[in-house]
């Protein structure tokens, strides 16, 4: 059992009520699960303050309140730690409690609008052919090696990352892979982790519903590679327009890959195919099973991040030819009669784009493309007539549906999705409010040798319509209605 001081190691204090000289059980910040001689973070979240529930946190048992404002009433017996950012501070206080696991591995954060899931997947593949025990902590799942968890958040809280660290620690984990969401980083929660490097994939329109505008999504970040420390790399996609601005205050090692600038790891295309990729890279040719210029970039930082933790370059290559593609990234299945469904987390407008831009590469044209997308509930309004014009510009015939409607009426984000049609692209557009009919229709329309692409929600096993989850499955819709048997 620790003890207070022994946790608040690096936490900038303002002022404190109480001794830090107390044993404590454990760290919350939901005020629900707190329990005798827990510690309680009053967190100001987007929704709720966790100030209002410190009296709640009490009447609990919880020893310790750590806040930014101390409450009106100061109960006897109980420690009251005053900080600037309870956000920072729970950084500091889980890291701290759970023996700074992050020092123990060698750490590296993949972010940027797209690829971040497909990055850190595949480095995790990677590594564990080479013959190393690694970790995840991705969109997808959670991997403490071979032993999976499921992931709720991008980045999850810091006492969630902590506790899987600490369980990395225990299970002799070498490497770990990680994603860092705009969220968790402007939310503190990759606070207090060593990280050995970091990865900066493309930026493009995304969760400007949570960030006040785009200048502020870039700058929170550039702001990850800011505080990586002088031991660390720093891999960037320069052929991006904000890739040089992420490396412009780091201390980290500087290193950069592009299709079509100079840079440290550079890629060539040579064949695109259904089948897969035939890249050039760094003058080495290698044959790869995933498909589309956007994941010859991924592939190119998995490279570089490689090289940069300590594998042979040609060992490296070998290992890129083996990976197979991530749960809802461009995974497709055939029908018997000859029809292609590929199932997408585009959800972006610039991920969209990619893919459909990948497919249209790649086919003959003497098929039908044919698009499925929706939007979600909740979130930024403003891409939803962007990825709409962008389907029907692209695609044969788009359906447009629902994906995550949340606690929206999906008829309006539907209204607003069809704002975005051009008039001479209507006549190849259908809205179709019920994912799995919008689908079937989909399966129904497609003739032999056609493509199907069912985008936005990929790796996702539900769907979440008035804050309830139902089982949906894209994947296993699409076989269904084109009687694919499960391979």
């Amino acid at each position: 059992m620790k003890t207070l001081k022994d946790i608040l190691y690096k936490v900038s204090i303002e002022a404190v009520k109480g001794s830090t000289d107390i044993a404590i059980q454990k760290i919350e910040f939901d005020s629900r699960k707190v329990e005798l001689n827990d510690v309680f973070v009053a967190i100001r979240g987007t929704v709720s303050n966790g100030h209002d529930f410190i009296e709640k946190a009490l009447n609990q048992g919880a020893a310790v309140i750590v806040c930014d404002t101390f409450p009106s009433i100061i109960v006897n017996g109980v420690t009251y730690v005053q900080v600037k950012d309870t956000n920072l501070a729970l950084a500091f206080l889980a890291a701290n409690y759970y023996d700074n696991p992050s020092q123990n591995l060698k750490l590296v954060g993949i972010t940027g609008t797209n690829g971040k899931t497909t990055i850190s997947s595949l480095l995790y593949q990677l590594f564990k052919k080479a013959g190393y025990k690694v970790g995840l902590i991705s969109t997808v799942k959670i991997l403490v090696d071979e032993v999976e968890y499921v992931a709720t958040h991008t980045t999850p809280d810091s006492l969630t990352i902590n506790y899987y660290l600490s369980e990395m620690n225990k299970a002799g984990v070498e490497f770990c892979f990680m994603e860092v969401s705009s969220h968790g980083i402007h939310q503190k929660r990759t606070e207090a982790l060593h990280f050995v490097g970091g990865i900066f994939t493309n930026l493009s329109h995304d969760h400007l519903d949570y960030h006040a505008s785009f200048a502020e999504y870039r700058d929170v970040k550039k702001s990850f590679f800011d505080f990586l420390p002088k031991s660390a790399f720093a891999i960037t996609n320069i052929d991006d327009k904000n890739g040089s601005l992420m490396l412009q205050n780091t201390k980290a090692r500087k290193l950069t890959y592009a299709l079509k600038t100079y840079a440290d790891f550079k890629v060539t295309v040579l064949e695109n195919q259904l089948s897969g990729l035939l890249l050039k890279i760094n003058n080495n040719e290698v044959w790869v099973k995933l498909i589309g210029t956007f994941n010859a970039y991924n592939l190119l930082a998995i490279y570089g991040a490689a090289v940069q933790l300590g594998l042979d370059e040609l060992e490296v290559l070998r290992l890129l030819s083996e990976l197979e593609s991530v749960s809802g990234r461009f995974q497709f299945v055939v029908s018997d009669s000859k029809i292609t469904a590929i199932v997408d987390y585009a959800h972006t407008p610039d991920a969209l784009e990619n893919v459909l831009n990948t497919i249209n590469d790649i086919r003959t044209k003497n098929e039908q493309l044919i698009t499925v997308v929706g939007c979600g509930g909740d979130r930024d309004k403003t891409k939803r007539p962007l990825m709409a014009n962008i389907a029907t510009s692209n695609s044969d015939k788009t359906i447009l549906t629902s994906d995550n409607p949340r606690s929206e009426d999906p008829e309006a984000i539907l209204a607003d999705m069809e704002k975005g049609v051009e008039p001479q692209n209507h006549r190849k557009m259908l809205s179709v409010l019920d994912r799995k009919q919008a689908i079937k229709a989909a399966c129904q329309l497609a003739q032999p040798n056609d493509i199907i692409l069912i985008a936005g929600k990929g790796h996702e096993t539900y769907q979440e319509i008035k804050g309830v989850r139902h089982h949906f499955d894209d994947m296993e819709v699409v076989k269904e209605f084109l009687a694919i048997q499960n391979r």
